[in-house]
């Protein structure tokens, strides 16, 4: 057996991983330390809901809110697996009872609530735990007079819950028109992936709409929808760049810039932010 061979086989395979984005085999390591992305080519890969906190909020500020939601089975749904034990499977795997998890948070000692989905179960499919937490969220940032941010990354409803899962789409989307009446803020940031009824009701409905690079986001797969329309579709069109360039989104920023972006458009935008902008005007005046 030749020195390289002996070499490469005494590296553990945890050490290496395949970029899905580029296809090269880079350190593990140096993955890990940008936050979960690419060296080579910034692709950004699936974080967990909890690490996602841990970048965007201030150490030891997030404290949960609505733990206690979890998910039923009112169809008494089966398919390959009873929806029940798909639910036990996912708990078990997350340490979470269902998709989302939601609470006040600081950013940059701004205080938000803050509602973060989980692709690891059940790739964040939105049934009614998902939904009412989403709903509570808007809720709690009203009543408290603080931004509300939601990092979506989901499949879509989730079908298990039939008809249950649909109506999230109108109950976070009331919940949304009651923040505007409020003079609210909400902050959608869309992660890979974003698609169908999360992207059809809360992600599409922020006052700013942040996404990070390359995200596929839209409501359904290119080919339906060649089919629906009988027309070629543009390369990319479901991509964050895309929907930047074409208006749909506000921006683009990467998964280091993220939390010194939000807290920006906070200060810039958040309850009170009109007010420090005319006192800052004066001082400057004077």
């Amino acid at each position: 057996m030749s020195p390289a061979i002996a070499k490469k086989k005494d590296i553990p395979e945890q050490v290496w991983t395949k970029c899905p984005g580029c296809g090269e085999t880079v350190f593990r390591k140096l993955v890990e330390e940008r936050l979960m992305v690419c060296p080579e080519c910034r692709y950004h890969h699936t974080i967990s809901a909890r690490r996602r906190i841990e970048i965007l909020t201030d150490p030891g500020s997030f404290q949960e809110r609505h733990a206690d939601l979890a998910p039923t089975d009112p169809l008494n749904f089966k398919d390959l697996q009873p929806y029940a034990d798909r639910l036990k499977k996912y708990q078990h795997m997350t340490g979470m009872k269902d998709a989302a998890i939601c609470g006040s948070a600081r950013i940059d000692g701004q205080e938000v609530i803050l509602c973060v989905m989980e692709s690891g179960f059940l790739m964040a499919s939105m049934g009614s735990v998902v939904g009412e937490k989403v709903t509570r969220s808007i809720e709690d940032a009203i009543e408290l007079r603080v931004p509300v941010i939601v990092v979506c990354a989901s499949g879509g409803a989730r079908i298990q819950e039939g008809v249950v899962s649909l109506m999230q789409m109108a109950k976070t989307s009331a919940a949304l028109a009651k923040l505007d009446d409020a003079k609210g803020l909400y902050i959608a940031v869309l992660t890979n992936p974003t698609m169908a009824g999360v992207m059809a009701a809360f992600a599409s409905l922020g006052d700013i709409i942040i996404a990070e690079p390359k995200a596929l986001i839209g409501f359904t797969g290119p080919r339906v929808i060649k089919e629906t329309i009988r027309a070629e579709l543009p390369a990319g069109f479901q991509t964050a760049e895309f929907l930047l360039e074409h208006g749909f989104i506000d921006r683009v920023t990467p998964r280091a810039e993220m939390k010194r972006e939000i807290s920006r458009l906070i200060g810039y935008c958040g309850p009170g932010a009109y007010g420090r902008r005319r006192a800052a005007a004066r001082g400057t005046e004077k």
